[in-house]
């Protein structure tokens, strides 16, 4: 049986202030709509990452907008994990040579969890597959009869993929009855995609990590990891990864520090299970930091759980998100929220968060060393940087709006 995730209980209603009355309205209509509508989440963890993260919010409000939602994590090892990791590397450019071996380990878990679906005798409206892992496990349940709607839906950006990977996968990804991406420039080049959707993730404003936090709260939080709360600080939280380019901060860092030298820089990181990878680069992180005293490391594992992430971005001076590659970057979104001013890299979905003078957008580390430097020293500037962004996001980036381009979804594969 696969392994179920309870994420607790949450209601809709008390979204209604924040959140424009048209939105919650079509939400209620919706509901209305699919009420009973039993759905299935599959995704490869439980905690670490940004899916997961979404998962926890939006599976307890689609239950309270009254459709039977579960969610379930695939079977998965350390062998599968490192598979799978590669192939998320290959999908986003890396090179890479696909084996026999790892397609036979990738089938093999995949094929475990499909057989454990199909045996499981509960019945479902729709299955909803998120990223690569689980993407075969459709064609391996046989689709579960008739009744039953697939979703393939890709958090990560695909534009420039290793062709072996996605001539490998693609077969199986276009029988799905919807692809959902986040925009159409991270959908593969010279691809088919009968059933594409747009639909940018979103943060939960209501989440430990987003809700409202004072200013000496935070500071409080933040002191007790040996941060000097009377100095500026920047910071960048990610996962560490070569496409989160942690070592290009540090590099930004340093430059600042010879215009600002009383700055201090945060890097912090959640170690997910399915990411053997991360554990790699943080050393490496660690090495190249060379034991500056000014520059910290921290992560899930040196207590670092969703409030204290919540107090270092309401307390940054400037939040960076200097990705090389990105599906959407919700961290960027976070700290807009909590009306930072963030300084980040041109890429991915990145750009669909920073407008309207609601942050920086940079292509270089002197770019962005400049960027910093700035805000360092022009505290008005931003503030107000810092409160576009927060509105920007209101408008567009909390789970409610991604709760009902869902449920339209749904609707629409339903017929209903």
């Amino acid at each position: 049986m696969l392994q179920r995730v309870n994420p607790g209980h949450k209601a809709l209603a008390d979204y209604r202030s924040i959140i424009r009355r048209e939105l919650y309205e079509e939400l209620q209509e919706l509901a209305g709509r699919l009420r009973g509508v039993r759905v299935l989440h599959v995704n490869a963890t439980s905690f670490g990452g940004g899916v997961a993260e979404i998962l926890y919010t939006l599976v307890p409000l689609a239950r309270d907008a009254g459709l039977e939602v579960e969610w379930a994590i695939m079977f998965g090892a350390e062998p599968f994990f490192n598979v799978t990791k590669r192939f998320h590397n290959a999908l986003q450019g890396a090179d890479y040579e696909l084996t026999i071996e790892d397609r036979a380990i990738y089938e093999e878990y995949n094929r475990r969890t499909a057989r454990a679906l199909a045996e499981s005798g509960e019945e479902w409206d729709i299955v909803f597959i998120h990223d690569p892992q689980p993407a075969l496990v459709r064609e391996f349940s046989g689709g579960l009869g008739e009744g039953t709607r697939w979703i393939w839906r890709c958090h990560i950006d695909t534009s420039t993929p290793n062709r072996q990977v996605l001539d490998y996968l693609w077969p199986y990804i276009v029988d799905y009855d919807a692809q959902v991406y986040t925009m159409r420039e991270y959908t593969p080049p010279g691809v088919e995609l009968p059933g594409l959707t747009l639909i940018p993730p979103a943060i939960d404003p209501l989440s430990p990590k987003n809700m409202a936090l004072s200013r000496d709260d935070a500071g409080y939080i933040v002191s007790q990891f040996g941060v000097d709360t009377e100095r500026p600080f920047l910071l960048q939280v990610s996962r560490f990864d070569p496409w989160k380019d942690p070592l290009g901060v540090i590099d930004v860092y340093r430059m600042v520090r010879e215009e600002v030298p009383e700055v201090q820089l945060v890097l912090v990181g959640s170690m997910a299970h399915d990411d053997p990878e991360g554990w790699d680069y943080w050393y490496k992180t660690v090495n190249y930091a060379g034991g500056d005293p000014d520059i910290f490391l921290f992560s899930n594992l040196t207590n670092v759980g969703a409030i204290e992430v919540n107090a270092f971005q309401s307390l940054a001076d400037v939040v960076i998100q200097k990705s090389i590659r990105e599906g959407f970057g919700l961290v960027v979104s976070e700290a807009l929220w909590k009306a930072r001013p963030v300084v980040a890299s041109r890429v991915g979905g990145i750009p669909m968060q920073i407008t309207s003078g609601g942050g920086i957008l940079i292509d270089t580390i002197p770019e962005a060393a400049a960027a910093c430097a700035k805000l360092l020293s022009d505290p008005d500037f931003a503030r107000e940087m810092g409160r576009r962004g927060k509105e920007h996001v209101r408008a567009n980036f909390l789970t409610p709006r991604l709760l009902r381009d869902e449920l339209r979804l749904f609707a629409k594969l339903l017929g209903v």
